[in-house]
Order: C-alpha cells, then sequence, then structure tokens
C-alpha cells in the first residue's frame, strides 16, 4: 500500500467578463464558488501548478483578472495561553468608567 501524501492547495479568484465560459476553468482545478453577480470564480489548485496555471489563465479572453487567496499565509492561531491582549492606558481609563457606571 502507498501512503497518503497531502496536496497542499491554494485558492485562486479568477474575475471574469462573462460567466458563460467559468466551465472552462474546471480543466484548472476544483471549482469552489461562483459568483453571479461580481463575475467571479474560486478554484482550488496544488500549489506546486498555481504559477503556470496562472499564466495560462490570463492568457484566455474571458478572464479579466487573477488573485491568489493568502489564506495560507495568514496566522491562524488566534489566542494561546502566551499571548494575551494587553490593555493600553486609555483602554483601562474607559473600563473604569464603565464599570464606576454600572
Amino acid at each position: 500500500m502507498t501512503e497518503f501524501e497531502e496536496n497542499m492547495r491554494q485558492g485562486v479568484i479568477v474575475y471574469l467578463y462573462r460567466l458563460r465560459q467559468s466551465r472552462q476553468l474546471r480543466k484548472f482545478g476544483q471549482i469552489q464558488y461562483i459568483s453571479k453577480r461580481m463575475k467571479y470564480v474560486v478554484l482550488y489548485m496544488d500549489r506546486n501548478q498555481i504559477e503556470q496555471n496562472i499564466v495560462k489563465l490570463k492568457k484566455l479572453r474571458f478572464v479579466k483578472k487573477v488573485e491568489l487567496s493568502y489564506r495560507p499565509f495568514l496566522k491562524t492561531d488566534y489566542a494561546t495561553s502566551e499571548e494575551e491582549y494587553k490593555l493600553t492606558d486609555e483602554d483601562k481609563e474607559k473600563f473604569k468608567k464603565i464599570k464606576s457606571e454600572i
């Protein structure tokens, strides 16, 4: 048996002039979402093929603009025990006023 290998994927937002051609984008990756009102398609594709696919996508006549999703590069660990939110002096004064009014 072969081991399962996780394939790193990333989202790509493709803005179109008309949505008629959105089906043609299937060959570049998995279509996740299509916005009819704003005329864009969210594709997920393998990270190792993104650069090649973006070049191909930009050459298509019906594509207006292509943008990468920055979600894989964002920090998603929001609250840890080591890092606590520290109040500024101004915030401390505001909380004192609120507590005294109650």
